[in-house]
């Protein structure tokens, strides 16, 4: 076992939109922000998985500008405070966030190893999970990048494979990489199961970044100088690390696969033993979770009769299911979808369709996050719009006016303390208040427990643009 000079420095791939578990997953709150399996999100369980602070150094998270704060806030809602959380201005796939992680990483320590890993994941056998990463250390000891390579149990196309070689001494367990098989044919996948030599590729990687640095200087030397210019030019926001915009997004978008490890001498491939599914198709969710006798999961507000094998979710209407089989069927607040699990794969589909017809539903879901809570639009007609607003305790929302709405705010629960022009008025349960057209405002919630209020708009214009704000805690330039 190789022998530690430094931990290893974590770092949480938190980009994608999932959509092929769409329409619970969508671009303004993707899969690893969703309690899919368990009472955690993906996000949540992954950083669990290094949380030891003898083997992993506290975690770097690179992840989209939209979801730092809900991404901050699930951190620390599971005890991890001392991350740094790396924005990106725009989705430029895995080569680049991890140049960046690397760079960061070795202006810390010169003999840094990273751990990349993709958030939206699912490892269950933590103590398997350990297991491996060490076994990979001993190779990353070595100089060698490492993959970490999952035994097939069925023919899936949808999964990259890497062709495992020789083992590479002392142990079997890790491998030379003889090359690549990006998402095959149903027979090719079906031989890979059957093969000894083919492994899933999980989408994990541990580097030691000085080398892995090397060679992205040999063979994708723009990325890695884009990496460098948007990290040298980044610039603190509240708690946040924001790259600078420029540089990154004139950077192309390439993985680490096709960046590097398809085309390099220096790496390894650990024949890892845990669990593990990148969660990436309703067939995906429905293999890990848990089914009933007539083999469905059954999730939310569900009734099923003479059904089968089905994934049936309510998170809004009833789904009622009678005498089909195979099928997937999820009901949210806006969007219904009925899919056959056999083309599940095919869902991202029907989300790229929504997006050409500029339908919301295709990356907006119902209910809005904000950092100081959410809202979600209950009803809404002409020159008026009703909403229900979720103050988390101590949220607080920007000082703000509107040019072309007035508003009446009643609490459900909680305490509300409101600013409106020269005065602030606190409200309880059944309290109401009227914030005309042009005035001065603010909510904000001084309390312990969650602030529900019914907000009621009138006016001509009721679009989330036409807020200005005078002062808000959390630096929005934008609504």
């Amino acid at each position: 076992m190789a022998e530690r000079t430094a931990r290893i420095v974590p770092v949480l791939l938190s980009g994608g939109a999932g959509a092929r578990l769409w329409p619970l997953s969508r671009e303004s709150y993707p899969k690893q922000l969703l309690r899919l399996v368990g009472d955690k999100t993906l996000m949540q369980q992954t950083a669990l998985r290094v949380c030891d602070r003898t083997r992993f150094a506290p975690p770097l998270v690179v992840a989209n500008a939209e979801h730092r704060f809900v991404i901050a806030e699930q951190l620390r809602a599971v005890g991890i405070h001392d991350a740094t959380i790396v924005l990106e201005p725009v989705g430029r796939s895995t080569a680049p966030a991890a140049a960046v992680a690397a760079l960061a990483a070795l202006a810390q320590d010169p003999d840094a190893v990273i751990l990349l890993l993709p958030v939206d994941h699912l490892v269950r056998d933590v103590g398997a999970f350990q297991r491996a990463v060490d076994l990979a250390m001993d190779a990353a000891a070595n100089g060698l990048m490492v993959l970490f390579g999952i035994q097939p149990t069925s023919a899936a196309t949808g999964y990259g494979y890497i062709l495992a070689g020789d083992e590479i001494a002392p142990t079997s367990e890790v491998c030379e990489v003889i090359g690549f098989v990006e998402k095959p044919d149903a027979d090719t996948a079906r031989r890979f199961v059957v093969s000894n030599h083919h492994l899933w590729n999980s989408g994990m990687f541990l580097l030691p970044a000085g080398v892995f640095v090397g060679e992205l200087e040999r063979l994708a030397p723009d990325v890695l100088a884009a990496a460098r210019d948007a990290l040298n030019s980044a610039a603190c926001d509240l708690d946040f690390l924001r790259l600078a915009r420029a540089p990154f997004e004139g950077c192309r978008s390439i993985s680490i696969d096709y960046a590097v490890m398809e085309n390099t001498d220096k790496s390894a491939v650990v024949r890892a033993e845990f669990d593990w599914s990148d969660v990436g198709s309703w067939s995906a969710l429905w293999d890990v979770s848990e089914k009933d006798a007539s083999g469905n999961v059954a999730l939310g507000d569900v009734i099923a009769e003479d059904a089968s094998r089905c994934y049936l979710h309510g998170d809004g209407p009833l789904v009622a299911a009678l005498g089909v089989d195979n099928l997937v069927v999820t009901a949210t607040a806006d969007v219904v979808l009925v899919a056959s699990r056999d083309r599940d794969q095919d869902v991202k589909k029907l989300v790229d369709r929504l997006k050409s017809n500029g339908h919301r539903a295709a990356t907006q879901t119902q209910r809005v996050h904000r950092p100081w809570g959410s809202y979600q639009s209950l009803h809404r007609g002409e020159r008026f719009q009703v909403k229900c607003i979720t103050v988390n305790p101590g949220g607080k929302l920007s000082l703000q006016k509107h040019f072309h709405r007035a508003e009446h705010w009643v609490v459900v629960n909680g305490t509300a303390l409101v600013t409106r022009d020269d005065d602030q008025v606190l409200l309880r349960e059944n309290e109401s208040i009227f914030v005309p057209l042009g005035a001065i405002h603010r909510l904000e919630n001084p309390g312990k427990l969650p602030l529900n209020i019914i907000e009621v708009q009138s006016g001509a214009y009721l679009e989330e643009d036409d807020i200005v704000r005078m002062d808000d805690i959390y630096q929005r330039q934008a609504s």
